[in-house]
């Protein structure tokens, strides 16, 4: 009993030395068997020194990880070619515009009147006495496309100039007395009726009218090219009067220039951000 015991204890023992040994011998079952392992980044294969085997050189990632190629960082292929080429496009129209854009810091006030931001929405309030004065306009879809349509071609560098742009909107005028409101719609005139005008204005009356308490539709209404002439020029004398004037109006033109280019930007970066997914 002794020596079957004996015998069982040495086979056992030449097993265990066995197993290093043909690893040694039979390089290639171990091979075989890494393969079949999951390959991930541990401090082994990170090691210079099993460069050294061939048969691990060999190894090759069944999938690999590959970022976006548009550089955000996320996972492969969250982006597709047009979003990437949109986002490339993005980032250069962006820094066009900031690099042309005139005004950086929007003012808080045009010629006594106080600026008040709502998004597109642009009001203009001041007061004087007991009467306040009202100026609200829109910068959405207000950019002067007429001109810029005049294009240019300079021969000296082959290059065609494009004429500025600006911002012309339409806007309202509300003199405001107790609780009564004497309301005008203005808006700017063609250049071709600023030639032919004898006062030379650059805005006219669209319509007027006068109302208590809040504006409703039922309010009437008249067009101000069916108004008499004479009583057009003296509402256009009370505007004035009101500092509503060609030269305020013209800033007007200008703040809202400056005003929408920079919502445009706003609105290149927003939608950059939103195609990146950052």
């Amino acid at each position: 009993m002794n020596g079957i015991m004996k015998a069982v204890l040495r086979i056992s023992s030449f097993k265990t030395v066995g197993n290093p040994l043909k690893q040694v011998l039979f390089p290639g079952n171990t091979l075989a068997t890494t393969r079949k392992l999951q390959y991930t980044r541990t401090l082994w294969h990170m090691c210079s020194t099993i460069s050294a085997d061939p048969n691990i050189s060999k190894l090759k990632l069944e999938s690999p990880t590959k970022l976006c190629t548009c550089g955000c960082g996320s996972q492969r292929m969250q982006h597709t070619k047009s979003e990437q080429e949109l986002v490339q496009f993005l980032s250069e129209e962006i820094a066009a515009e900031c690099k042309a854009q005139k005004i950086k810091n929007i003012p808080s006030k045009i010629d006594g009147f106080d600026v008040k931001l709502d998004g597109a929405e642009v009001t203009l309030v001041k007061k004087s006495g007991n009467e306040i004065v009202t100026v609200c306009f829109n910068v959405n879809h207000t950019v002067d496309t007429d001109d810029a349509s005049e294009a240019e071609v300079n021969p000296n560098t082959d290059r065609t100039d494009f004429a500025e742009l600006k911002s012309k909107p339409t806007f309202d005028v509300d003199l405001q007395l107790g609780d009564q409101t004497l309301s005008f719609t203005c808006s700017f005139l063609p250049g071709e009726s600023q030639q032919t005008d004898e006062y030379n204005d650059i805005f006219g009356i669209d319509d007027i009218s006068i109302y208590k308490g809040e504006w409703s539709d039922k309010t009437y209404a008249v067009s101000g090219e069916i108004l008499d002439g004479c009583l057009y020029d003296l509402l256009m004398n009370l505007l004035e009067e009101k500092g509503i004037s060609n030269e305020f109006v013209e800033k007007i033109s200008e703040f809202s220039t400056a005003y929408e280019h920079s919502l445009y930007i706003a609105l290149l970066e927003n939608t950059k951000k939103f195609v990146s997914g950052k």
